[in-house]
């Protein structure tokens, strides 16, 4: 399937790694122009290098910035003045119970989990209406639906980032711009990844044990019983991010393993 992105342009924030360079690869694969974001120019370059390993000949920019303050968002926008597809993929999580959650922490989370896409989609939102055709894509989680006990903010920051995706929608409705939220389940990205070695460090077990308990005692409702992969996530992103996904907007998408039960 032709999923009419050729030649498109595809900003991505956070995507050196995980979930946010599996979705710039995908976009890559399929023709469009990706602008990969990091905090770091090393961190931009090798992911630069990672996707041309995978898509030859893929039309590649980077450019490294902090989107998770205002400076650093100012910054990317004097760069990248333009966009036609926007996926807000950056985000941070801490388990952390919630008596020990400072102000401050929740601010920061705040601020990068949902004020960095806010910025760049009021940025980049007037020149899709322009062109009569764009697409913003929420990077949210199942974490919006059923908040984690042992990390309350991040699982906030989720939620909002699902009221703000239906929100944008219904302000472009009869457009040609989509708005949406796609929603991943527990997913082996780097940092997931760095946390099961801890973890199965710490007992003296190993990680393939470690994912085993996690989806019995955490996850118990997964259908999919392992993390998804980074890979998987990105397919759906750029099917959302499509021409032929045109009737999926305002839409909280889920692709989370069937760890939510709701039907709805």
């Amino acid at each position: 399937m032709d999923l009419g992105l050729r030649g498109k342009i595809a900003v991505v924030s956070g995507s050196t790694a995980g979930i946010g360079l599996a979705i710039a690869t995908a976009l890559a694969a399929e023709g469009a122009k990706v602008v990969v974001n990091g905090r770091t120019q090393s961190r931009v370059d090798a992911a630069l290098k990672t996707i041309q390993k995978s898509v030859a000949g893929a039309d590649l920019r980077g450019v490294a910035a902090d989107l998770g303050t205002t400076a650093g968002v100012d910054g990317f926008l004097r760069q990248v003045s333009a966009a036609d597809v926007l996926v807000n993929n950056l985000g941070i999580f801490e388990p952390k119970p919630f008596l020990e959650i400072p102000d401050a922490d929740w601010m920061r989370f705040f601020e990068v989990n949902v004020l960095s896409g806010v910025r760049l989609s009021r940025a980049y939102l007037p020149g899709m209406l322009q062109k009569n055709w764009g697409r913003i894509i929420f990077i949210s989680s199942e974490s919006a639906q059923q908040i984690p006990a042992e990390m309350i903010h991040y699982g906030v920051t989720k939620t909002a980032q699902v009221a703000v995706a239906r929100g944008l929608a219904e302000s472009v409705a009869g457009t040609g711009v989509t708005v949406n939220s796609v929603l991943p389940g527990p997913t082996a990205s780097e940092g997931v990844g760095g946390f099961l070695e801890s973890m199965a460090k710490q007992q003296n077990i190993s990680t393939a044990e470690i994912e085993k308990q996690f989806f019995l005692n955490a996850r118990p409702t997964s259908l999919l019983k392992r993390f998804e992969t980074p890979e998987e996530i990105g397919s759906v992103v750029a099917f959302v991010a499509s021409t032929q996904a045109v009737a999926i907007n305002g839409a909280a998408v889920r692709a989370e393993g069937g760890v939510v039960r709701s039907i709805f």
